[in-house]
């Protein structure tokens, strides 16, 4: 007996996001770039914060808070050695991601293969707005836009 996907917001919210991603990108070569594009800005952002936070600690360490805003000032230098240990960290980690990713990129696949990819996506991640699947899911659900189960003729 399969078991049923957790109900929790957390979770809900990554199913609804994993899905759209089968949807919209549902390709390999999509899902090969877009995962290299997702490594990426998370590492450039992570490495733009890491420099922001090193800067403010160097300030605060030279005496130099004055030129500190206020919604810096609220953040404390331990608070700030802990989260920099804890980014070098994941910069570490996401470097490793990429030099894996790179070995991915090595591989390319012919037009009826991707077309495999498509065919699989749309069973996978059926978009949630088409027509025929709402009309599915009123018959069995009860929703605020057609309340009533009875009127259904």
């Amino acid at each position: 007996m399969p078991e049923e996907p957790c109900q929790c917001s957390d979770c809900q919210r990554f199913y609804k996001e994993h899905d759209r991603l089968i949807r919209e990108f549902p390709t390999f070569n999509q899902q090969q770039e877009l995962n290299w594009t997702s490594i990426q800005s998370f590492r450039t952002l992570c490495s733009k914060v890491t420099s922001e936070l090193q800067r403010q600690l160097s300030e605060r360490e030279s005496n130099e808070d004055i030129n500190i805003s206020p919604e810096e000032k609220h953040i404390s230098d331990i608070e700030i050695t802990e989260a920099l240990d804890e980014l070098e960290s994941v910069n570490a980690y996401l470097y490793s991601i990429e030099a894996l990713m790179e070995r991915i990129f090595d591989t390319k696949i012919s037009k009826n293969i991707e077309s495999k990819f498509k065919e699989i996506a749309n069973e996978l991640a059926p978009d949630p707005l088409n027509v025929d699947r709402l009309i599915l899911n009123r018959l069995f659900h009860q929703t605020p836009d057609f309340p009533d189960k009875n009127n259904i003729t």
